[in-house]
């Protein structure tokens, strides 16, 4: 079996009620997933609101995840900050710690050559020399895309073991597979094609919405590797339809799912971190909706 493969949930921050990181919700929420049958947790993303969080907030999640993953299942790490110094930093951090691996995005704001982010990327890995990293593409948040010359000026570093590949067009995970070679890993991103890019070629996904229904996921991605195709549209089609309802939601979504697993697991996991904003009390009734839709997508294909 491949090293990296199956379904990762990317792990959502986890704040007590004042708004501070909270160590027993993240182990919480760990232990909640883990038991769920995920292969990997993928840590410090976007859905764990890592821009918005200090460099030992960060330290202090991925700690408590490792106390109870122990090695049960995969862990990334992602580690960047818009400074090299503060990403390596957690990148040694994450080693010390015993992750699988490191990941991260391309530095924002500034529109940096590719020479400056490959040396970013390559600065970050330096930092962890004995673990694997992981290029995070989302070009339509971070502004900049893993273009091919910059992928294959990245394949360069051995430690570059897989891509998270958060781009629409499902062709990018075939060119990363077919130019990354039969080891490399590539990732879905984007949870509404995750059967796409598992039939171009994914080896599984990475996403913020498998939390709250990690084991539909799980069914869809055993579902590919079976062939069974029709069942993994069918999958497809329901985990979409709950993703979609939740975006109608007023609040950010990340605020939305926290509160299906609150309504649905009994874990709370506090809000977001401003200026994101929290649900509205209009969006109860859209929530309460998404979660009876889980339940009905988990009576009718498990």
């Amino acid at each position: 079996m491949k090293k990296y493969h199956g379904i990762y949930p990317a792990f959502y921050a986890c704040y007590d009620e004042s708004g501070a990181v909270s160590a027993q919700a993240v182990r919480e929420l760990a232990e909640n997933l883990i038991s769920k049958g995920v292969q990997g947790l993928y840590v410090g993303g976007s859905s764990g609101e890592c821009i918005y969080q200090s460099v030992e907030e960060r330290k202090t999640i991925l700690e408590n995840v490792m106390a109870v993953s122990r090695g049960r299942v995969r862990v990334i790490a992602h580690v960047a900050c818009n400074n090299t110094a503060d990403s390596m930093e957690l990148a040694r951090h994450a080693q010390d710690c015993g992750v699988d691996a490191i990941a991260s995005i391309p530095p924002i704001y500034f529109h940096l050559p590719e020479a400056s982010v490959a040396a970013y990327w390559n600065d970050i890995s330096s930092a962890a020399p004995d673990t694997d990293f992981v290029i995070y593409n989302i070009p339509q948040l971070a502004g900049v895309a893993l273009t091919m010359p910059l992928f294959c000026r990245m394949l360069e570093n051995p430690r570059v073991r897989a891509v998270k590949n958060s781009s629409m067009p499902v062709q990018d995970i075939q060119m990363f597979k077919m130019y990354g070679g039969e080891d490399f890993t590539v990732f879905n991103g984007p949870d509404e094609q995750f059967v796409a890019g598992r039939l171009i070629g994914a080896d599984g996904g990475i996403g913020g919405t498998y939390g709250v229904m990690p084991e539909l996921l799980i069914a869809a991605d055993e579902a590919v590797e079976k062939g069974m195709n029709q069942r993994a549209r069918d999958l497809q089609n329901a985990i979409d339809a709950i993703i979609y309802k939740m975006c109608e939601c007023s609040g950010n979504l990340y605020s939305v799912l926290k509160e299906v697993i609150r309504k649905r697991d009994g874990l709370y996991l506090g809000s977001v971190r401003r200026p994101l904003q929290g649900f509205r009390a209009e969006d109860e009734p859209v929530i309460d909706e998404a979660c009876k839709m889980i339940d009905d997508a988990l009576r009718r294909f498990l």
